[in-house]
């Protein structure tokens, strides 16, 4: 009941956020597409040498295999296109939630920081200073690529794993190659929006796949408790059948036993 009330307030937020995010990945693929390359060293493509994957996870178990799910994502995702980076220790983890963030740090992963508290202030201002903080190493070569794995939010009963690669920005192929461009009057530049758009698009994504992965914990939990629930109901038929056979094997056995013993008397 907990979690349906809040799958609400956290579906709200994801279904107004995403078309801002779409329409800002949109204006950015268009307009990025005539901007000197090296404009921005958000969109600088590197050797992956040093990888950083940011784990979606929750704070709170009784969520079915929602972090069960994310975390062997995350897993399959560093020992299969990152295995050579991971053989190598080159691989750092970035973990929003206790569970991912329990995983990997008793598995000896190089785990950056403690972000479990960002669920308590879920907004784009706290966000930010956990993406700002990751953009500050991938701009000082700390990182070479970025991942981010999470839970994408369909309905209650329906979510879907994602791995989506955060930096270096990759713009949305789609959006670029749509017949229909527009043509933006800029003011005062292109590469003067495109340096303020790329950060805010790098923010907007990581924050989106929070509110995903909120939304989608919440109507994982309540899928699971609700499924519990049945199966509680299930098993105390089942118990009553139970107790009531063997309820009635006592009974037949007393009543058999005291026939037998008037039997008996009536005999001698």
């Amino acid at each position: 009941m907990v979690s349906a009330a809040k799958l609400k307030r956290a579906t709200d937020a994801i279904v107004q956020l995403r078309p801002y995010a779409n329409k800002l990945r949109e204006i950015l693929a268009n307009v990025s597409a005539s901007v000197e390359e090296g404009s921005s060293p958000f969109v600088v493509e590197r050797k992956p040498n040093n990888v950083l994957v940011v784990v979606v996870s929750s704070n709170r178990g009784l969520a079915g295999a929602f972090n069960a799910n994310v975390i062997k994502k995350a897993s399959q995702l560093i020992q299969t296109k990152y295995e050579e980076q991971y053989r190598a220790g080159n691989v750092s983890i970035v973990a929003i939630g206790k569970k991912g963030h329990d995983f990997f740090a008793r598995r000896q992963f190089n785990v950056v920081g403690d972000n479990n508290e960002l669920y308590q202030n879920l907004d784009f201002e706290h966000t930010s200073k956990v993406t700002e903080a990751i953009m500050e190493g991938y701009a000082s070569g700390v990182y070479d690529r970025v991942e981010v794995v999470y839970t994408q939010f369909k309905n209650a009963a329906v979510q879907y794993l994602r791995s989506e690669q955060l930096l270096p920005l990759v713009p949305d192929t789609e959006a670029a190659e749509a017949p229909s461009e527009v043509d933006y009057i800029i003011e005062p530049s292109k590469e003067k929006i495109v340096e303020e758009l790329i950060p805010k698009a790098i923010k907007t994504q990581l924050y989106k796949a929070l509110l995903d992965s909120h939304a989608s914990e919440h109507g994982a939990r309540m899928t699971a408790m609700d499924k519990a629930t049945e199966n509680a109901g299930e098993l105390l038929k089942e118990l009553k059948l139970s107790y009531n056979q063997a309820r009635q094997a006592a009974i037949t056995t007393e009543l058999t036993e005291i026939v037998s013993g008037a039997a008996a008397l009536s005999n001698g």
